[in-house]
């Protein structure tokens, strides 16, 4: 699972606010399927105000109460680097993955000390260090504002004004409700529109890292056991969140579960998928599967080889492009997987039987055929209209074209400015009342910038933009401004003061005038080219975007007319809960356990003499003896999850940790558009493994005292 952000691709203007590990939103998998009937097995991502109670009863005979349900919503944190995490202890320690902290690892290391590698361990509270733009968000309520938001959009409105209303109706319910509770509010679209809930968050902005062990362990096997099981990975990361300079007191916490979780034992996974497509129809997973993932996958791999030959040139080099390869080489393992998955005729065949007895039982309804018959056909006129500007959008809307920070940065200071101004109800989303607090952290963090891997970023990604549009496009002309890809990325790179978080700061402050008055080449260069990436926003956003929300919506309709409401929607990145039993499997005559140990890592270790990726530190070593190697290290188990979960907490019917979430195995990149628990599991780390390795590795006592209760 460490495609940690869970969520489609986004505008480059919002990348680099996530997190300087930028390629963590291009490793997340796509999710592609075509359900037409409610879950089966232990499948789902279920909403938390319509969980699967009914399964829970039927089929484990637990039945969780309101206070359960409760407890395990405020325990859960999202994370904005993109991932999942969980306060276990009543003073605001957070736990996640090494995997989804990185970012922050890599953003508090320095030449001389390498936190992502050499990990870090706050011995004393005064020692935990603040990060410097991380954002974990705890939801609080939600509320249905489907009624609000489709009253909001006129009948028969085009779909240039749908989109426009739509917009303004959710800008506006998010600002009113932030000004009036002073949370976070975020309208979210489930079901493809069906419904539109509204999602209250309390924020934490001061968060600190308490202890991360060294990048070796936490991702033992690398790229040769990614998506791979048996494992033996010590993924975990321990943030504390801060309130008025003290540790936030947090009512809601997971109490740890030292033994851990019994074979064939009832779990349950509390996260964040970031998104499916499980709903889509077979026409859009055919575009999916032709179009996007091929030229997703391809830039996957060139950044790969990039942050590949870059880190070559240098230790230091190495250090620096360490995040994005990892992102970049994950990303494409799980892009290839999901992509092998839609060329399979078996899948595509299965998907085509669900979409034909669905749309059969529609026809066969005269009022459900004349509300929504069309809506398949709907939905393949918005892929046409897509294809007509894809790679239009994709260069310039979203930024492939420009892979820089720095000019994610210029991007957003050119939109802020011009936004801002406008009524809230008419501003592009992200900027938004209610989001601007989050981008403006992101704006002006201050994580360090590395102008020499920008430059690098920036000439191979131009080159890709002239490779796309043509040399001869008048806008690839424009942005190169007569001088070759790598010459020009070195002159805007170089030229730039954005570097600078005041610069940003002052910029933001003189508004507009100041933005256009700016002789800056990387603000001049996103002043130059944002009007036309606007116009191929719009487009999409009126052509493809909200075509497809309305016609899936009248599926979504559909199918609650058909099935009812006992089933879940597609991932959004908002707080899910999945369930399952740990469980092993059988590949051909050969049982797999449901855990790996101790021991198992060392024979892992020992096979490949020690070398990288498998390489284990001296420490591990050193106490070896101290280690009671029959303690589980990593298990599986049969919970429905997806990129975005990552750092999810499992935990048992008491609500107690039994494990951490990380990864899944290669055959559950097939969940990333059906579900099938014969192979498929999900991986975790065992709560076990965590307090031994805590005490007897790395002398972390304190930490283990904390999350078992024992200050």
């Amino acid at each position: 699972m460490r495609d940690s952000i869970v969520r489609k691709l986004l505008p480059l203007n919002l990348q680099f606010a996530i997190c300087n590990y930028q390629f963590a939103i291009l490793a997340v998998a796509f999710a592609f399927a075509v359900t037409a009937s409610p879950a089966r097995g232990d499948e789902g991502m279920w909403l938390f105000d319509n969980p699967p109670s009914k399964i829970f009863k039927e089929r484990y005979n637990f039945e969780p109460g309101k206070a359960w349900y409760e407890k395990v919503q405020k325990a859960a944190v999202r994370i904005n680097h993109g991932g999942s995490g969980s306060f276990v202890s009543p003073d605001g320690l957070v736990m996640t993955n090494h995997h989804v902290g990185a970012g922050a690892l890599q953003q508090l290391s320095t030449k001389e000390r390498d936190l992502l590698k050499e990990g870090f361990r706050a011995k004393t509270r005064a020692e935990e260090l603040k990060c410097h733009d991380m954002e974990f968000a705890v939801l609080q309520s939600i509320e249905d504002v489907t009624a609000k938001i489709n009253a909001a959009v006129p009948p028969e409105a085009d779909a240039a004004t749908a989109e426009k209303a739509r917009r303004a109706a959710m800008n506006e319910l998010e600002r009113e409700s932030s000004e009036k509770t002073g949370l976070r509010c975020d309208v979210v679209a489930l079901y493809n529109g069906g419904l539109y809930h509204l999602y209250r968050f309390k924020k934490y902005t001061d968060v600190r890292l308490v202890f991360a062990p060294e990048q070796d362990i936490a991702f033992f096997g690398g790229d040769p056991d990614n998506f791979e099981y048996p494992r033996y990975d010590l993924d975990m990361c321990f943030f504390r969140v801060y309130e008025d300079g003290k540790p936030a007191e947090t009512e809601n916490y997971f109490s740890w579960n030292a033994a851990g979780p019994k074979e064939n034992e009832l779990v349950f996974v509390v996260g964040n998928p970031g998104h499916t497509d499980r709903l889509k129809t077979v026409a859009h997973l055919e575009y999916l599967r032709d179009q996007v993932l091929p030229d997703s996958l391809e830039r996957l791999r060139r950044m790969e080889l990039l942050f590949e030959l870059f880190g070559e040139r240098s230790k230091e080099n190495a250090r620096r492009a360490k995040g994005g390869q990892n992102g970049a080489a994950n990303g494409r393992k799980a892009r290839s997987g999901g992509l092998a998955g839609l060329q399979d005729p078996a899948v595509l065949a299965r998907c085509e039987a669900n979409e034909r007895s669905f749309r059969e039982a529609v026809m066969k309804n005269p009022q459900l055929r004349k509300a929504c018959g069309d809506a398949w056909e709907d939905v393949e006129k918005s892929l046409a209209a897509w294809d007509a500007i894809y790679d239009e959008y994709d260069m310039l809307e979203r930024g492939s074209g420009f892979h820089s920070r720095l000019f994610g940065i210029a991007r957003t200071l050119v939109r802020l400015t011009a936004e801002t101004p406008k009524p809230n109800a008419g501003r592009l989303r992200e900027y938004r009342e209610s989001n601007l607090d989050s981008l403006k952290q992101g704006l002006f963090s201050t994580a360090p910038i590395y102008k020499d891997l920008e430059t690098v970023q920036l000439a191979d990604s131009l080159g890709a933009l002239v490779e796309t549009l043509g040399f001869d496009n008048p806008t690839v002309q424009k942005v190169l401004a007569g001088k070759s890809p790598k010459a020009r990325a070195a002159e805007l790179i170089a030229g730039t003061r954005l570097d600078d978080v005041a610069v940003r700061k002052n910029l933001a402050a003189g508004g507009l005038a100041a933005v256009e008055a700016s002789d800056d080449p990387l603000i001049q260069l996103a002043l130059s080219l944002d009007p036309a990436a606007r116009e191929v926003r719009k487009v999409y956003e009126q052509k493809v975007e909200e075509p497809q929300r309305e016609a899936y919506a009248k599926i979504a309709n559909a199918r609650f007319a058909l099935y009812g409401t006992d089933s879940y929607p597609d991932a959004t990145f908002t707080l899910r809960l999945a369930f399952g039993t740990v469980k092993g499997y059988k590949v051909g005559n050969e049982v797999i356990p449901p855990w790996t140990t101790f021991a198992g890592l060392y024979e892992r270790a020992a096979e490949h003499d020690n070398q990288p990726p498998f390489h284990l530190d001296e420490r591990w070593f050193q106490r070896k003896s101290k280690l009671n190697l029959n303690t589980p290290f990593n298990f599986i188990c049969t919970a429905d999850v997806i990129g975005g979960n990552s750092g999810s907490p499992v935990i048992d019917r008491n609500a107690e940790i039994v494990g951490l979430v990380f990864d899944g195995n290669l055959d559950s990149l097939l969940w990333d558009f059906v579900f099938d628990d014969a192979q498929a599991r999900t991986l975790a780390v065992h709560s076990a493994a965590i307090i031994e390795a805590l005490r007897k590795v790395y002398d972390a006592d304190e930490l283990a005292d904390e999350m078992l209760g024992k200050q």
